[in-house]
């Protein structure tokens, strides 16, 4: 993501936030439908993962809705709720991050199947992604 948005940039970062979201939402079903015999506890944990990323985008994109109608200048307290949302994103994911580091390590059928290992390997690195977007917001 490029930084030069200026007053355009909390709605990037929700723009942003909004893909992501749905990105790992879908990969919850990604690691389902790819690791045959994954233990019952994983999937249903993967399956209130998928519930809890769908609630949060449809959070994000109720939020980009409210920035785009505030018009052309946010007001100080309104950014400040999105930083706070952006805080909220940030510590999702990387609580997701874990969850998926937590199953490559613990599942049987992942850490016996070599494309299971490198696809989880590549949702994490996504997830990273996201993280570091929204980490460069916050602590710049």
């Amino acid at each position: 993501m490029q930084f030069y948005y200026g007053n355009q940039m909390p709605l990037r970062i929700l723009d942003e936030a909004e893909f992501w979201k749905h990105q790992e939402e879908e990969h919850t079903v990604v690691i389902r439908e790819l690791v045959k015999g994954l233990e019952t506890e994983y999937v249903e944990a993967l399956k209130e993962w998928e519930k809890v990323l769908s609630n949060t985008r449809q959070t994000v994109v109720r939020w980009i809705e409210t920035v785009i109608r505030s018009g052309q200048t946010l007001s100080p307290t309104l950014y400040q709720e999105v930083l706070k949302l952006v805080k909220y994103l940030l510590d999702e994911s990387m609580q997701f991050i874990k969850f998926c580091q937590y199953l490559k390590e613990n599942s049987e059928p992942i850490k016996n199947n070599p494309t299971a290992k490198v696809v989880i390997d590549h949702i994490i690195r996504e997830s990273e992604y996201f993280v570091g977007i929204a980490q460069t917001l916050l602590y710049s």
